[in-house]
């Protein structure tokens, strides 16, 4: 019987059947990035407005609270969301929506109600739609948000 031969070269990492090119991947992770940013935004206004409805200031340690997070990561975000112009803050003092973040809050809240409607008309229970609304109001499209709002007003 003859001797097999085995290639002694190094064996090349498999190659995934369909690559993307190295920019539109690029283009992809920075997109990912900003819809991720956006959302932490729009979760800190909205739990900022909701802060000061019910104790009358937010607070770095009230945010942290109730976002699960850091004080440090509050505090890296709300420098973040002033340079944006959503939130106006000094050390040591509470944390106050500019009108652009007033807004904001405003839209994500109308969302999160409209998505959870949604739901629970469909038969959802008010935990699962809270929970699941969470998510989806951030993603959401307009013309989906529309026709959620249409289907509830068509329930009556």
């Amino acid at each position: 019987m003859p001797a097999v031969r085995r290639s002694t070269a190094p064996s090349q990492p498999a190659q995934p059947a369909t690559t993307r090119s190295t920019s539109a991947q690029a283009i992809s992770l920075s997109k990912a990035r900003q819809d991720n940013a956006r959302e932490i935004a729009e979760d800190y206004v909205e739990a900022i407005a909701d802060l000061i409805t019910l104790t009358g200031e937010a607070r770095v340690v009230d945010l942290a609270r109730t976002l699960g997070v850091t004080h440090v990561t509050v505090s890296r975000t709300i420098t973040r969301l002033q340079r944006q112009g959503f939130v106006r803050s000094e050390p040591y003092r509470s944390i106050f929506l500019t009108e652009s973040g007033a807004a904001l809050a405003r839209d994500c809240k109308s969302r999160h109600e409209t998505v959870t409607a949604f739901l629970r008309a469909l038969g959802v229970r008010r935990e699962t739609a809270e929970r699941d609304a969470e998510g989806i109001e951030h993603h959401v499209s307009d013309e989906t948000l529309a026709a959620f709002l249409k289907f509830l007003h068509s329930q009556g």
